[in-house]
């Protein structure tokens, strides 16, 4: 065995995130897997929301030094324009730092055993590092952070585009029970970049990718990661649930610090009795969504520990949490927690909470579902449609807060959840979830690393 894991750790594997929250923290799960399982990890990464290597001493990390144009750090930027900025700002640091990687078996501050290149791991939405490392030579793996079903709808991208679908309710052949307008969408986003920047990503994974790796597990989606190997007729890994494969600590992979406060404020409640509210760290609703989801939450009577962080009000001020409804606090008395961040995978294990109501991010999803939290969901953008269908109408484990933000409507669907019969059944099917979550075994991540170990190092 020691003998195995010598041969593993001169195979160093190079990992590349795309610096946002949602997105880094799987990155680093799985940087934290590959290591715990005896091979060598680097961790190339911008200056803009850089990981922070004192929490990771397991770890080299590697800065790229790239040069962002302000579309790509400015707040409330279109997102496809911003992704599409932000792989070309990337690309050329990024093949600099792989290839001195190629070049030196070692660095200032690394052991000289630390191993050589076998192979990158490059966030799927980075397409340009895709490519760039499979020109280097070096085998490249995309790491979905994404649902298979998500993936599934960007590699049917061309064929989508084509067909010219008009009716929003209609269903999407070989896609059910996704309609066309549960595909992905960015509102009031430049359709011609998003569209340019899915083909490049789909693009991307057909001609320089040798494999793809997804944060799912078979238990939820064996379906749409079957269609995907026959489809690509490449190496599909799904390793998730990451964050509990990894078992690496969650304040360990945050951008955020978390108001740890609030769980002492949980522990006072009765089981199940509160509903956890939050919508990740980058989507957004107006300042209307935003009252009328507090005054629903206040007239549905039922506690609750809302997650209110900056930025969350489009056009708002992005460095201090919006403004409460004038007399909203005095209205929910003790019956509130609000925080401008919490610590989420701690929050939803918690006794107490009763339902979750999530913008749909898959990491956010994944989390509920490994808990057995039925869901509320309200998705925003992005992949978040398509999680949130499969939520409500594949796995029966949530139900929308409707279309409209309405603060009746918004009391009636949180009662609904949190106290009625509909509720019920989703939580005891959100339960058999947890359970087949609970069960997913380490076969792909053996395979995962097998794969990895046999590959041949490029310097």
């Amino acid at each position: 065995m020691a003998g195995q894991e010598q041969r593993r750790r001169r195979h160093r594997v190079v990992l590349f995130p795309l610096p946002f929250q949602g997105h880094v923290t799987p990155m680093l799960q799985l940087a934290a897997l590959l290591h715990s399982r005896g091979l060598a990890v680097t961790v190339l990464h911008t200056a803009f929301n850089a990981p922070d290597p004192a929490r990771h001493p397991e770890l080299a990390f590697v800065p790229i030094h790239e040069a962002l144009p302000d579309e790509v750090t400015c707040p409330g930027a279109d997102i496809a324009r911003q992704l599409l900025a932000l792989n070309t700002a990337c690309e050329a640091p990024f093949r600099d730092a792989l290839a001195s990687l190629l070049l030196l078996r070692g660095r200032r501050g690394q052991d000289q055993d630390q191993g050589s290149v076998a192979c990158a791991v490059v966030d799927g939405q980075c397409y340009a590092a895709v490519d760039a490392a499979a020109q280097l030579g070096v085998p490249v793996l995309a790491l979905r952070t994404d649902s298979a079903a998500t993936f599934r709808t960007m590699l049917a991208f061309p064929r989508l585009r084509d067909a010219g679908y008009e009716m929003l309710d209609e269903l999407v052949p070989d896609l059910e029970p996704l309609r066309v307008r549960d595909l992905i969408r960015v509102d009031g986003s430049d359709a011609d970049a998003l569209c340019g920047f899915i083909a490049r990503v789909a693009g991307a994974v057909r001609s320089s990718a040798s494999g793809v790796v997804v944060n799912t597990f078979e238990g939820i989606e064996a379906p749409e990661l079957a269609k995907i190997r026959r489809e690509l007729s490449l190496p599909v890994f799904a390793v998730g649930p990451l964050h509990l494969m990894s078992r690496a600590p969650a304040e360990q992979t945050t951008l955020r610090a978390p108001d740890g406060g609030c769980l002492a404020w949980l522990d006072t409640r009765p089981p199940r009795s509160v509903l956890y509210v939050s919508l990740g760290s980058v989507a957004t609703v107006g300042h209307a969504a935003f009252e009328e989801m507090a005054w629903g939450l206040a007239g549905s009577g039922v506690p609750f520990l809302w997650v209110v962080r900056p930025g969350l009000v489009a056009g708002g001020e992005e460095e201090a949490p919006p403004p409460l409804p004038d007399g909203f606090s005095e209205e929910i008395k003790n019956r509130g927690k609000i925080v401008t961040w919490a610590p989420q995978r701690e929050v939803l294990a918690h006794a107490a909470i009763g339902a979750f109501w999530t913008h749909c991010g898959w990491n956010s999803t994944l989390e509920s579902v490994c808990e057995g939290v039925p869901m509320l969901v309200q998705p925003c953008f992005a992949d978040q449609t398509v999680n949130a269908r499969y939520v409500t109408h594949v796995w029966g484990v949530g139900m929308e807060v409707g279309e409209v933000i309405e603060r009746g409507i918004v009391a009636e669907a949180v009662a609904k959840v949190m106290v009625g019969e509909e509720g019920a059944r989703m939580r005891e099917r959100a339960h058999r979830l947890k359970m087949e979550a609970s069960a997913a075994t380490s076969l792909s991540i053996d395979s995962l690393i097998h794969y990895i170990s046999s590959l041949p190092t490029a310097n």
